[in-house]
Order: structure tokens, then sequence, then C-alpha cells
């Protein structure tokens, strides 16, 4: 198997973390591995999970469990498992957040189960982000992450480059997701049904999330990707982009279809229609206010974009997923 084929999922082993979760997680994604391997007729598995931990105060976490040792390829995932401890505080998490933040920075996603969501607050990077966590800790977490935007009703928020999901055992929920994204709906669905684990509406290609490609290396792209993701794509027009990215128009264009396999329209598109699936699901605003709020002016052109990317229509899609 070759470098591109392999994505490493990381499990974080911070103080207190949730043991529990650590090995459920581990099993999980081994479990799916295997299934992919033998789906795929490969010679060993897709997905490569490691623990990381650090064993000195100052020194970076270092892995002290790998499934696949020696392997070679970069981490495509970060995940901040739950305590059952107070959440982790300011102090104790800066030197985990710094290191959090640099991966993301090199195009890593990072994800959280319930209170682990408070080490990635602290790394700053879910400011102005839909993010989740175990209601619980609403007051705290609103209190320490003002600048966070708090959906304590949702069990997982998948934002593209940063996951984020609820209580303790919603590590099953994100162990699925980090499934899909990876491995493909085929696989995520053969693995629920493998550990019995329940996966409501997944069955359909449509429930899906967008997934941007991160892990290309093209740190000049990846600056205009975290911008989009942040900013739900307000501003597409190309002097803008570019201008994020520090390349003259071409050589940015080239550059991004190249790191992420999609021109900037189509990316962009992608992310709009992300956005629009979650108001459809989970508010009361109309079709016609839905697509002014992800930035279309036009109701119809919205309309059509979405069908095509989603295979439903958007009330099709509200009737079928909406919140009640």
């Amino acid at each position: 198997m070759n470098k591109k084929q392999r994505n490493e999922i990381g499990l974080v082993l911070y103080p207190e973390a949730q043991l529990a979760a650590v090995l459920g997680l581990t099993d999980l994604l081994g479990v799916a591995g295997r299934i992919a391997t033998e789906h795929l007729k490969l010679n060993s598995s897709p997905l490569r999970i490691s623990h990381w931990q650090r064993k000195t105060s100052g020194a970076n976490p270092v892995r002290i469990f790998d499934s696949e040792p020696g392997a070679s390829g970069d981490l495509s995932a970060l995940i901040v498992p739950p305590t059952l401890s107070e959440p982790i505080a300011a102090e104790a998490a800066a030197p985990w957040a710094d290191w959090l933040k640099r991966h993301h920075a090199n195009g890593v996603m990072l994800g959280s189960v319930c209170a682990g969501a408070f080490l990635l607050g602290e790394t700053g990077l879910l400011a102005k982000r839909k993010v989740t966590t175990h209601w619980a800790y609403t007051d705290l977490f609103q209190t320490r992450f003002p600048e966070a935007y708090l959906e304590i009703d949702r069990l997982i928020i998948d934002d593209g480059d940063i996951v984020t999901a609820g209580g303790a055992m919603a590590w099953t929920d994100l162990g699925l997701r980090l499934v899909d994204r990876f491995l493909g709906p085929h696989i995520m669905i053969e693995t629920a049904r493998m550990l019995l684990i329940d996966p409501p509406g997944r069955e359909q290609c449509y429930y899906s999330a967008f997934s941007p490609r991160l892990t290309h290396g093209d740190a000049a792209v990846l600056k205009v990707q975290h911008w989009l993701q942040a900013t739900q794509a307000k501003d597409i027009a190309l002097p803008t982009l570019a201008a994020h990215a520090q390349l003259e128009e071409r050589t940015f264009l080239r550059r991004f279809q190249k790191a992420t396999g999609m021109t900037t329209t189509e990316y962009c598109q992608r992310l709009r229609v992300g956005k629009a699936r979650e108001l459809l699901q989970f508010s009361t605003l109309s079709v016609e206010q839905t697509a002014w709020d992800v930035g279309y002016s036009d109701p119809g052109a919205f309309r059509k974009v979405f069908t095509r990317i989603v295979g439903l229509s958007p009330s099709e899609c509200r009737r079928r997923f909406h919140a009640d």
C-alpha cells in the first residue's frame, strides 16, 4: 500500500482521557480497516491507528501505540477523546493545544468527543465555528470560549477540518463519521453492522458530508481552505481567494485544483450546500432564506446546485431529515 492510500488517525491521550473511548475507537477503526482490506483486496489496512502521549514535561507528544509500525505517510486526523474528570484546564491544555494547532495548520483534521472540545477550544480554532459538547458543560464552555458557536442539541457537527461530537458515548458516531470520510459509506455501513451500531440515516449517499482534501501539502491552498471553512465561503471572488493565498490568480487556480481535485467554484458550492443542509435540517428558514444565508441571491440557481450535489431538492431534503 502506498503513502497516498493510507490514512493515519491519531488518538490523543491527554491527562485523564477516557481510555474506554480510546480503546473503543481503536477497535472500531481497526474493524473498519479489516473490512476495507478484504473488500478492496488490499495487502494491508488503509487505516493506521495511533495513540499519542507526552512522555515528559515540555516534550512533544509521541506515538505510544501504532497499528502499522514503520508505515510511511502523514497524519490525516487527530481525535481528542472525552474525559470523565473535569474538563482540562487552560494551563494543562497549553502544550497539547499548540501541538494540535500546528498539525491543523498542516492539513490534519481535528476532532473531539464530549469534554475533549475544551482542549480543542484552547487552540483558538473554534472561534466563530459551530461546535458541540456534552449538555452539562454548556455554561462552562460558553464562559471559556465565548466566540465559539455552541449548538448543544447537536450530536455531531462536521465542519470539514474540525468535527465535534456530543456526549461521552458519541465516540461511536464520530468513529463512523471517520470511516465514512476515509473509507466511504459502504465500509462505514458494514462496520456498523459488524459492531451492531445503529447508523441512522447513513444508508444513503446523500447523508455523507463534504470531506475536503486537506493533506495535500500546499500551504497556500490550505490557508484558503481554512479561511473558506471559517467564513462559510461567503466571499468566493477569485481576487479575494488569490490574495489570501498570496498567489497570482492563474497560479492559484492551477494549484487549488491540483491540491483539492476541484475547481474553486465546485469546492465553494459544496461548502455552501453543506451549510444549507444544516439549515434545512435544524432551522425553520424557508428555502429562499436558506439560499440567501449561504450566499445565493438566486434561489433557482441554488436549487439546481443543491439537487446536483445532494441528489435531493432542498424541499425533499427538509422533509426527510428535518429535526422536529
